[in-house]
């Protein structure tokens, strides 16, 4: 079977833009835009899936570009949309680093990161157990595959060329989805958090009552074993809690992208 590529010499611009865009989504997005991918086959990735794009969606119809300069500006906004809306996808499994910070901190471990080559940065161990058990269900889902019908529903809802919005509206919608990502990172450690409150409670009591026993050689132990005991009764949980997120996930980049095409 051959492809016709008639239609990409004839329509060259629309198909660089279309690849333009692709690209930017998968510079940053979760599982696409990690660094152990080679560029090349993230290049190759965003070509075959522009021409599919190409092939897929109503050719928009924009005036003829008056300079070489406002083509490239076309380029960069372009550019930008589909680093946004990967910015977003990656922003809302941040939320699985925060919450696995925030259950270090409260079990002892907070002083122990290990070095994530893939990211160039210190991350918790928790957090870090979360992140690959996030990714490896993340896959199991299908959440990539959602990551791009996403992007190709984008080219209809901002079609190419097309004039963007950026107004009040905008600038809610962005402090809200950073709202939210502490909204759920804490949800996600509150078992945890809480299981530790009551042991420090617990601990307070006994020290108080009993001023012989040392908490403090007892406490840390403690923590530590009673915040894995947690963990490992609510891992079932977390299947559930990468649903959620993956449709939070394609919900926000929705939101923003009407937004930006001037919706309510």
């Amino acid at each position: 079977m051959t492809v016709p590529l008639d239609f990409l010499l004839d329509l060259w611009d629309v198909f660089l833009l279309i690849f333009i865009r692709m690209t930017g989504l998968f510079v940053v997005s979760p599982i696409f835009g990690r660094q152990n991918i080679p560029v090349y086959y993230k290049i190759g990735f965003s070509f075959m899936a522009a021409i599919i794009v190409a092939y897929s969606i109503p050719a928009p119809e924009f005036a003829p570009f008056g300079s070489l300069l406002a083509f490239i500006f076309l380029i960069i906004k372009e550019f930008l949309i589909g680093l946004v809306l990967g910015y977003i996808s990656y922003l809302v499994i941040t939320a699985i680093y925060l919450a696995g910070q925030m259950i270090d901190m409260h079990i002892g471990f907070g002083m122990v990161s290990v070095f994530d080559p893939m990211s160039n940065i210190q991350i918790p161990i928790t957090a870090n157990f979360y992140f690959i058990l996030t990714m490896l269900m993340f896959l199991a889902i299908d959440g990539h595959h959602l990551l791009i019908y996403t992007l190709a529903d984008s080219y209809i809802m901002l079609p190419l060329g097309s004039s963007l919005v950026f107004d009040q509206t905008m600038i809610d919608f962005l402090l809200r989805l950073f709202g939210s990502v502490f909204v759920i990172s804490f949800k996600i450690a509150a078992p945890v958090t809480a299981a530790i409150f009551i042991a420090d409670v617990s601990l307070g009591v006994i020290s108080k009552a009993v001023p012989q026993v040392n908490v403090f050689v007892i406490g840390l132990p403690l923590k530590v074993f009673l915040g894995l005991l947690v963990i490992f009764f609510t891992i079932t949980a977390f299947r559930n809690i990468v649903h959620i997120l993956m449709g939070g996930m394609q919900d926000e980049m929705v939101r923003f992208m009407e937004i930006l095409g001037g919706g309510v």
